[in-house]
């Protein structure tokens, strides 16, 4: 096994067992754990916030699935590999089309309405990347918000399920064969679970989401802090695609200073016939892309980021005004409101908008089944890597991807189960006192680290933007381990857990995307602005070294 590390924290004061424990709460590991529970498996869901707090609920458009008249599965992979700009794993995304709309239909199943028309059938729409209408909503742009419910409920009816909530993940416990045999966590509340224990365990699920927070501005909530794909890294897993970031192109702009979570306005806005426009009223998208406005995301983001260069300004406009207002109030209720809690009224006015760090399309490298290279490690969802967007997911094949493959990891656990390849794990206590600690920077490390990416490997890179990021991060990686030569170091707590999370995902992120000399995707260098399939299509994999410095080895062609 490599060398492991792990966040220095105090030694866990209690301890719990059960068969598998899934860290996340939202469409990747509420699937798991139900589907888990249905095959008689013991299972812990371990959530950072409440149930319904993660990156699901704030999904707006819908889930992609050929489920309409003409539509085939074949259709929807081939946009897929359009938008996945050469690195997608074409069978990984062959099961993901195939599967998709059998696990839409066990989704409706477990409780979730979308939305249908007179005649009982589900509404379609269309978004960015796709030739036909095949998007899933439900509330109109709610859709995240009705999945997550439904999925909530479902979980809190099954008393054999155990639900962990306020807390944090923190490292991954083995067994003298380097099998996940648990993990350690922190727990935020009060009584007998306060502080920092273990969860024994026979299988350990990732589905802890994104990692968003690296930058300053994100339309994920303030909990996606990378923590799934850090405490990967440290336990000595690959991590792929970092690099590719991909920044959603409208978010609604509230000002140079905002910072955080930023509200989205979803692509479905465009698929319903809303233009991108500039102070004009020009549309900018107009024979840029055969799908105008409707183009790939990486696409969308980079003609946006060019006017707002152009013209030296903050953002452009998304001008829905014909929509009218019944349509804004039935079909889009929740961007309505939202613009108009900040000062902004669609019916009467364009919207400002500008790109925002979205979704990430790399992660923690798994096979068909979820598996990662360490043994008994799952991941799934938004953490994980399965090869299915490859250098830019195609819109809402995020929420289709935690559902197939949540369902391809309960079902490899059900058969390990079935054939008693799941035994239970002793830890390996002396491997995890030998694992390296990571020492903690500062809690204010925080907002420097999204600084740092904001500027340097953001939308746009180059090798001087990222080689200014990359120092600053290195500083501030230097002075966490001159506090602890001091013996002043920063104490072992979220803040300072997150920030190191955060801390680490950065540098791994920023040392893929300096490699990478090309623009592919959502990844775009000023200094290389040309695609090189001759020596770049392929993935750029990510481990630590045994000092902890993510190094990252091109694939072999």
């Amino acid at each position: 096994m490599p060398a492991t590390h792990r966040l220095t924290a105090p030694a866990p004061g209690w301890t719990t067992t059960t068969d598998v424990v899934v860290v996340g709460s939202g469409v990747a590991g509420l699937t798991v754990a139900l589907n888990v529970r249905e095959a008689g498996l013991r299972a812990v869901v371990v959530t950072k916030a409440m149930l319904d707090d993660g990156s699901t609920r704030w999904a707006q458009g819908g889930i992609a699935a050929a489920l309409g008249e003409g539509d085939t599965p074949e259709q929807h992979l081939d946009d897929t590999l359009v938008a996945g700009a050469g690195l997608c794993d074409e069978e990984a995304v062959r099961t993901l089309v195939t599967e998709g709309p059998e696990a839409v239909r066990h989704l409706i199943a477990t409780g979730a309405a979308f939305d249908r028309g007179d005649d009982g059938e589900i509404l379609l729409t269309r978004e960015g990347g796709h030739h036909r209408r095949r998007i899933a909503h439900a509330g109109g742009d709610a859709t995240g918000a009705e999945i997550s419910r439904a999925l909530v409920t479902a979980v809190r009816s099954d008393p054999g399920l155990e639900l962990i909530e306020h807390a944090l993940v923190l490292d991954l416990l083995t067994d003298a064969a380097g099998h996940a045999a648990g993990l350690t966590l922190h727990v935020m509340g009060e009584g007998q679970r306060d502080g920092v224990g273990a969860i024994r365990a026979r299988a350990v699920v990732l589905a802890t989401g994104g990692m968003g927070q690296v930058f300053s501005a994100t339309t994920n909530p303030a909990v996606s802090t990378g923590d799934g794909v850090a405490l990967a890294l440290r336990a000595g897993a690959e991590v792929t695609d970092l690099e590719f970031v991909q920044f959603h192109p409208t978010v609604l702009w509230l000002g140079p200073e905002a910072e955080g979570q930023q509200p989205l306005v979803s692509e479905a806005v465009r698929g319903e016939g809303a233009h991108l426009v500039d102070a004009t009223g020009t549309r900018f998208m107009l024979g840029q892309h055969e799908l105008a406005e409707l183009a790939p995301r990486d696409i969308v983001a980079k003609a946006i980021t060019r006017q707002m260069q152009l013209r030296g300004t903050e953002h452009m406009y998304l001008d829905g005004r014909h929509f009218g207002a019944e349509m804004w109030e039935q079909r889009f209720p929740t961007i309505l409101a939202s613009c108009r809690a900040h000062g902004i009224d669609p019916v009467t006015e364009p919207i400002p908008v500008a790109p925002a760090a979205h979704y990430a399309s790399g992660g923690v490298r798994t096979d068909l089944s979820g598996r990662t290279t360490v043994p008994g490690l799952y991941a799934c969802g938004e953490v994980a890597c399965t090869g299915v967007h490859g250098a830019n997911r195609l819109a809402s094949n995020s929420l289709l991807e935690g559902l197939v493959f949540a369902e391809r990891i309960a079902a490899d656990l059900t058969a390990r189960h079935r054939a008693d390849d799941l035994p239970e794990r002793s830890v390996d206590v002396a491997a995890a006192r030998a694992a390296h600690p990571v020492p903690l920077p500062a809690p204010e490390a925080r907002a420097e680290v999204q600084r740092l990416m904001s500027r340097g490997a953001g939308v746009l890179r180059s090798a001087a933007s990222m080689a200014d990021a990359a120092a600053g991060l290195t500083l501030l990686a230097e002075q966490a381990v001159a506090h602890v030569v001091e013996e002043k170091p920063a104490d072992p707590r979220v803040e300072t857990w997150e920030a190191a999370n955060l801390l680490l995902v950065a540098t791994a992120l920023v040392a893929a995307a300096a490699q990478r000399a090309e623009t592919r995707g959502c990844h775009w260098r000023e200094d290389f602005p040309e695609r090189d399939d001759a020596h770049w299509q392929r993935h750029l994999i990510l481990t630590l070294t045994a000092s902890g410095d993510p190094v990252s080895t091109p694939e072999e062609q």
